[in-house]
């Protein structure tokens, strides 16, 4: 497996003009590149990246859009394979970063993690390219190549687990009053009984 931020750090060496949209995969992206034409778009519903994406590809024929998407999002929206390779976007880059878990809700896992063959299920959808890595080397042997290549291409990434917070059930709720404590403290202010 390897380090998300290995993965993107190899990507920005051959970025060249691409419109990057780091996705809920490649979040990392903003401490890498502070490039105009990055596309941080906030955390949209899962599975909502790849529509964008296809979207600025079709919209944006002469430029290369790449995006770094999540198992998770993926699996949310599976449909989008088969749209985006009904479309065939020629410069359509789609980078899957799978860390077998919902990182960004408490690291829970991803149903059957470790035997979806993500690359097979975008080559069943009509992706004409879908490749698959687990190492580092072999990335960076692969990366030029793929980039050359029309799209769309489809790249599954393992990258290691970085989960960024505690399960939902055990986080510090935000809200410490209760909803009729803070209507009691309300009126109390405003003097109506």
């Amino acid at each position: 497996m390897m380090h998300t931020t290995d993965v993107l750090n190899l990507f920005a060496e051959h970025r060249g003009d691409a419109i990057v949209i780091p996705g809920r995969g490649g979040r990392h992206w903003v401490n890498i590149s502070e490039s105009a034409t990055d596309l941080p778009l906030g955390d949209p519903a899962m599975g909502g990246h790849a529509g964008f994406g296809l979207g600025l590809a079709l919209a944006q024929p002469n430029r290369k859009v790449v995006l770094f998407d999540s198992e998770g999002d993926v699996l949310m929206s599976l449909g989008m394979l088969a749209t985006i390779a009904e479309q065939a976007p020629t410069n359509f880059y789609h980078f899957m970063l799978d860390n077998e878990c919902y990182a960004t809700t408490g690291g829970q896992p991803v149903p059957n993690a470790k035997h979806v063959d993500y690359a097979s299920i975008a080559r069943g959808a009509g992706y004409p390219r879908a490749l698959a890595f687990n190492e580092l080397e072999p990335l960076r042997r692969e990366l030029p190549g793929i980039l050359r290549q029309p799209g769309p291409v489809f790249v599954a990434l393992k990258v290691l687990p970085e989960v960024e917070n505690t399960p939902i059930g055990g986080r510090v709720r935000w809200r410490k009053r209760a909803a009729d404590k803070v209507v009691q403290d309300l009126r109390a202010e405003l003097g109506v009984p």
